[in-house]
C-alpha cells in the first residue's frame, strides 16, 4: 500500500470524517462548565489530528516527482494492452489484505467514536481495558475545581518568602495584587532591590509557567503561543525605547566613558559610568570598608576590566542593561496572561471568601458532594421534556439576594429588614466588608477582629466596640491610658497561676504568697 495517490485519497477521507466529527462536537449544547470544557478539549484533539493529516497531505503534494512517476506508471503502459503493472499492483493489494484482513476496515471510526462518546465498552469481552476515566478532570487539582478557579497558594508562599518584601500579605490581598494586571504591570509596589533579585526572577518564572499551563488546560482552543509571541514583540519595543512601566530606570542605556565600558571598582564590585563618579566614591565610607575587607581577605579581587590570573569578560553597559531583562520579560508576559483571567481571578477571590465563612462541617459536606460522580445528562423526549425540567431548576434571582436554608433566595422584605444591602467596612479586620448591621455588630467578638486588635497591641474590650479605624482605636487607647485606666490593658495580659489546691492567683499575688511561705 505504498501508492502515493492512495495515501492522498486516504488523508482526504480522514480529514472529511474529522471535520464532520468536529461539527458534531461544537454543535452540542454547552450549558454546563464541565461539558463545555470537555467539548473544547475534544475539539482541540480533533483539530490536532486534522492538522497532522493536512501536513502529510501537503508533503505528498509537494513531492511532484513521485506523484508524476505514479501517474505515468498507471496511465501509460510500455506497450498497448500491457496490463502487467496493473496486475502487479492488484496482487500486492490482495496479498496485503489476505495477510491483514481487518486492516483499514474501520479506519479512524473507533477513534472518532471515542471522541464522540459513542464507544460502548460493553460490546467487548475485556471491559477493564475500556474503563471510563475523566481525562479532562484529571488535569486539574481539587482547588481548581475543574478549571473554575486558580490555585495560587504555592505562588503566594513564594511571594511572601522574597527578601525585603516587607509585610507579608494574605491570600486575598495577593489575588488583589494580581488583579492589577487589568490596568498595568503587576508587582510594581515591591522594593527595587527585591525586583532585581534572582529569587524574584525565579518566582515570576514559576507564576508565568503556572498561568500558561492553566490557560492551556481551560482554553484549549485559544492559540496562546501566538498571543505570547505578540506580547514578547511588544515588550521588545518598549524595552528598547525605555518606556516599560516600573522598569524604566533599569533598562536605560547608561552613558559610559571610553569604548562602551565603564570603570570597575574591585573593592566595591561595582561599575561606574563616569570618571568623576568613580573619583567621588573613593572617599566614601563604603569604599574604605570594602578596601579594608579586601586587604584582609585571601581571595584575589575580581576586576573585569583589569588584568587578572583568570581572564573574565568585561562588564559593559549593555550587559548591565540586559541583566534583568528576563525578569522584566516574564513579568510582562505573566501580566498579559493574567489580564485575560480577570474574571477567573474574581471568581477565585469570591470562592475563597465564601469558604472562609463556612464551618468545618459545611466544608466537609462540600468536599463529599464534590467527590460524588456527576449525574447522567437528561435525555430529551419527543416533546423536549429535558429542556422544560432544566428551565424549572433555574433559580430566578435578579436582585442577587442571599440564599436561605432551603437553597432559594430570601424574601426581599427580610433582606431590607436586616439591612443586608448596607456595607460596613472594618479597617482593623484588613478592610473586610460586612453586609448588614447584625453581621457587623457580631464581628467584634469574632476571631478576625480579635486577631486584628491583638496585632495592634490593644485589648478587645467593650471600650473599643464600634471602633473600626486603626487611628481611632490607637487614639482611644492613648486616652484611656491618660485617664489612668491601666487595668483594661493589664486584664488582657495578666498571667494567672494555680496552686495545688486549685486556687487561682495573679502572678504578683502568687509570688507574694510564695515568698511568705503560704503556698
Amino acid at each position: 500500500m505504498d501508492s502515493i495517490i492512495e495515501l492522498q485519497r486516504q488523508n482526504h477521507e480522514e480529514i472529511e470524517r474529522y471535520e464532520r466529527a468536529l461539527y458534531t462536537v461544537l454543535s452540542r449544547p454547552q450549558n454546563v462548565h464541565q461539558s463545555r470544557l470537555q467539548n473544547e478539549h475534544k475539539a482541540s484533539q480533533i483539530l490536532d489530528r486534522i492538522s497532522s493529516r493536512v501536513t502529510n497531505l501537503n508533503s505528498t503534494y509537494q513531492d511532484q516527482d513521485a506523484r508524476s512517476a505514479e501517474i505515468d506508471a498507471i496511465s501509460t503502459p510500455s506497450q498497448p494492452g500491457d496490463m502487467s503493472e496493473f496486475y502487479a499492483r492488484l496482487g500486492k493489494i490482495q496479498e496485503h489484505h489476505n495477510k491483514y484482513p481487518d486492516a483499514g476496515a474501520d479506519g479512524p471510526e473507533f477513534e472518532i467514536a471515542a471522541l464522540l462518546d459513542e464507544f460502548n465498552p460493553e460490546d467487548y469481552d475485556d471491559d477493564d481495558d475500556y474503563a471510563y476515566e475523566d481525562s479532562v478532570g484529571n488535569l486539574f487539582s481539587g482547588e481548581e475545581v475543574y478549571g473554575k478557579y486558580l490555585d495560587l497558594h504555592a505562588n503566594h508562599t513564594a511571594y511572601n518568602n522574597l527578601k525585603n518584601i516587607g509585610k507579608r500579605i494574605g491570600y486575598l490581598q495577593y489575588l488583589d495584587a494580581l488583579l492589577l494586571a487589568e490596568n498595568g504591570l503587576i508587582h510594581l509596589d515591591i522594593p527595587k532591590e527585591t525586583q532585581l533579585s534572582r529569587d524574584y526572577e525565579r518566582y515570576i518564572g514559576d507564576l508565568h509557567t503556572y498561568v500558561t499551563s492553566f490557560m492551556r488546560r481551560t482554553q484549549p482552543l485559544v492559540d496562546i503561543e501566538s498571543k505570547q509571541t505578540a506580547a514578547s514583540e511588544e515588550f521588545d519595543k518598549k524595552w528598547e525605547a525605555g518606556e516599560l512601566e516600573g522598569w524604566a530606570d533599569v533598562n536605560q542605556k547608561p552613558q559610559v566613558d571610553g569604548s562602551g565600558e565603564g570603570i570597575w571598582c574591585t573593592a566595591c564590585q561595582k561599575m561606574y559610568s563616569k570618571q568623576t563618579v568613580y573619583d567621588a566614591h573613593l572617599t566614601s565610607k563604603k569604599h574604605i570598608k570594602a578596601t579594608s575587607r579586601q586587604a584582609t581577605s585571601d581571595q584575589p579581587p575580581s576586576n573585569p576590566n583589569g588584568p587578572a590570573s583568570t581572564p573574565t569578560p568585561p562588564v559593559t553597559s549593555e550587559s548591565l542593561r540586559n541583566k534583568h531583562r528576563t525578569a522584566a520579560l516574564l513579568t510582562y508576559l505573566a501580566t498579559a496572561l493574567l489580564a485575560g483571567l480577570v474574571q477567573t481571578l474574581n471568581d477565585t477571590k469570591a470562592n475563597v471568601e465564601r469558604r472562609f465563612s463556612l464551618t468545618a462541617k459545611e466544608r466537609e459536606q462540600e468536599i463529599l458532594e464534590a467527590q460524588k460522580p456527576p449525574p447522567p445528562p437528561p435525555t430529551a423526549g419527543p416533546e423536549g421534556g429535558a429542556e422544560e425540567e432544566e428551565e424549572e431548576e433555574r433559580i430566578y434571582n435578579p436582585l442577587k439576594l442571599p440564599m436561605g436554608w432551603d437553597g432559594k433566595p430570601i424574601p426581599y422584605w427580610l433582606y431590607k429588614l436586616h439591612g443586608l444591602g448596607v456595607e460596613y467596612r472594618c479597617e482593623i479586620c484588613s478592610d473586610h466588608v460586612y453586609m448588614g448591621r447584625k453581621n457587623f455588630e457580631r464581628h467584634f467578638q469574632e476571631s478576625r477582629h480579635a486577631f486584628g486588635m491583638r496585632a495592634l497591641g490593644l485589648p478587645n474590650t467593650k471600650h473599643f466596640h464600634e471602633i473600626t479605624k486603626i487611628e481611632d482605636a490607637m487614639a482611644l487607647a492613648e486616652r484611656l491610658k491618660r485617664e489612668g485606666r491601666h487595668e483594661i490593658f493589664e486584664q488582657e495580659t495578666m498571667e494567672e497561676l494555680e496552686d495545688e489546691e486549685g486556687n487561682v492567683y495573679s502572678r504578683k499575688t502568687y509570688d507574694d504568697l510564695k515568698k511568705q511561705g503560704l503556698i
